[in-house]
């Protein structure tokens, strides 16, 4: 299990236990006690507790500095519509795939849709589209088909 993981099953835990669903922790506190540098912390939670994976992340650098970490339940639609938003102008494979596999776990897809749609927006099907274009068109494509599942 690698330190990523490590710090991920801990901040769960914590969460679970932690009243209300919010937890507070110092990444300086984090950063130490994983013997790892504070930007370990940093990429544990945009890869692991995003709005995708149903988590509300605030941060504050600095001296007293904290991460409160907000474990949030939407429906379904709110959750396409949050990840609609969030695609942005260009979207490439790896995040795409990552995307749609938190979808699926969720449920607010199902497993064959998830697949589908990868193989639609997938290197292979974009083979005729230039490299320099391919993740605004993957972007775009995968936005229009989440948009019709609203």
């Amino acid at each position: 299990m690698g330190i990523s993981d490590l710090i991920a099953s801990f901040l769960q835990e914590s969460l679970e236990e932690a009243d209300g669903g919010v937890l507070e922790v110092q990444r300086s506190d984090l950063a130490q006690r994983f013997n790892c540098v504070p930007s370990q912390i940093n990429y544990v939670m945009s890869t692991r507790f995003s709005p995708e994976h149903g988590y509300i992340v605030e941060s504050r650098r600095g001296g007293n500095g904290y991460i409160r970490i907000t474990r949030v339940r939407v429906d379904r639609q709110t959750l396409l519509m949050h990840v609609i938003n969030s695609v942005g102008d260009e979207l490439d494979l790896p995040s795409a795939k990552a995307i749609l596999c938190n979808l699926a776990e969720s449920g607010a897809v199902d497993e064959e849709f998830a697949r589908a749609l990868l193989t639609a927006i997938g290197d292979k099907a974009l083979v005729h589209v230039p490299r320099t274009i391919r993740d605004a068109v993957r972007a775009d494509i995968m936005k229009q088909v989440l948009i019709l599942q609203v």
